[in-house]
């Protein structure tokens, strides 16, 4: 899941929004671990559960890396309390659970779907990346995440 994180982090800009879904385990703050140390931002990542959001600043001059946990939260209303419409354009976001709330925050974003297989002793990962308006280019991105890359 991380160099997944890293090959994405080639990828993204300063406005970018991912929403990443899939449940309890599945690797959705190990993927955003390895989209830090793409983007070069200073750490710890962990996961922002209790306290919603964590901010990571760039280490060099790209952009802040915004992590919000959306698990605890009940709607959009309530995402909106956390004011992300103020660092939007100069960070990217990326929100975990962020699937029926975060969808709102820009129209051009990436949905990431990690899912597992139901033996618990398997750590195979499938990860769907669907992206959503025009800032993406499809046969980028895949070449992108593509497993060999």
């Amino acid at each position: 899941m991380r160099t997944l994180g890293r090959r994405l982090a080639g990828l993204l800009r300063a406005g970018d929004l991912i929403i990443a879904s899939g449940e309890l385990g599945a690797g959705k703050t190990t993927f955003t671990q390895g989209l830090g140390a793409g983007l070069d931002v200073d750490g710890p990542i962990i996961s922002p559960t209790f306290v919603l959001a964590r901010i990571h600043p760039p280490r060099t001059g790209g952009p802040t890396l915004v992590h919000v946990d959306a698990y605890r939260l009940g709607d959009a209303a309530e995402l909106e309390d956390l004011d992300l419409e103020e660092s939007l354009a100069d960070s990217v976001t990326l929100v975990e659970w962020g699937t029926g709330v975060a969808e709102g925050l820009a129209s051009d974003r990436l949905d990431v779907d990690i899912r597992r297989g139901t033996d618990p002793d398997d750590e195979t990962r499938w990860v769907f990346v669907t992206p959503h308006g025009d800032r993406w280019d499809r046969a980028r991105l895949a070449a992108a995440l593509e497993e060999d890359a």
